[in-house]
């Protein structure tokens, strides 16, 4: 599963910088999971009767793409958003841990958060995305009854961040890396709910 390719590929496509990049798996081996390209950029919406100067503004809407591969265990997955968060330029990635949410008292927020991780905006009227995922019902209801998994960089090279300075003295020409990700997985245990942070930049001395 080549992640880093599939964000090269639509990146050029679009034409847009990126602000995140996320991923979403369900705790089940060996199914399809979400990718999430959120670009950075804006349309305007034509209004009847206005000059097109005025027509209000929002946000482009992100890219959800499903991507069918093989994986046995969660490592893997990081292993392929490691490797694309460091060719990338991203300073860290994170890995979250979800719990199922179809469970008595589950909080109204993680039912959100597990809907949004699979693409999804329930009881809202604005296309935040555009959705490329046939299997996109069928993963929301095994990550709500076994868990799921998420994970969060954010690109410098492709992406909004590469215009501010940066300190990061792993980077190449200011926002890409070259080589294979240093860092390795570590393991993970679907009964234990947190955040996973992997450090993949490298500052320079100390700023006060």
């Amino acid at each position: 599963m080549d992640v880093y390719e599939t964000i090269q590929t639509h990146a050029t496509s679009i034409r847009l910088p990126l602000y995140a990049v996320t991923l979403s798996a369900a705790a089940k081996a060996d199914t399809p999971v979400m990718l999430i390209l959120h670009w950075h950029g804006f349309q305007r919406d034509a209004v009847p009767h206005l000059p097109s100067s005025q027509w209000p503004l929002r946000p482009v809407a992100g890219s959800a793409l499903q991507l069918d591969g093989s994986w046995q265990y969660i490592e893997d997955l990081d292993e392929a958003m490691l490797d694309a968060a460091w060719k990338l330029g991203a300073w860290e990635l994170e890995r979250t841990t979800c719990s199922p949410w179809w469970r008595l008292n589950a909080p109204a927020g993680e039912t959100l958060a597990c809907h949004r991780a699979f693409g999804q905006y329930p009881g809202e009227n604005e296309a935040h995305l555009f959705v490329n995922a046939p299997d996109q019902e069928t993963l929301m209801e095994l990550a709500a009854s076994r868990g799921y998994v998420r994970w969060l960089f954010r690109p410098r090279s492709l992406g909004v961040w590469s215009e501010l300075e940066a300190d990061d003295i792993s980077l190449k020409n200011g926002a890409e890396r070259e080589g294979a990700c240093p860092i390795s997985p570590l393991p993970h245990d679907r009964h234990r709910p947190g955040t996973v942070r992997y450090r993949l930049g490298q500052g320079e001395g100390i700023r006060l």
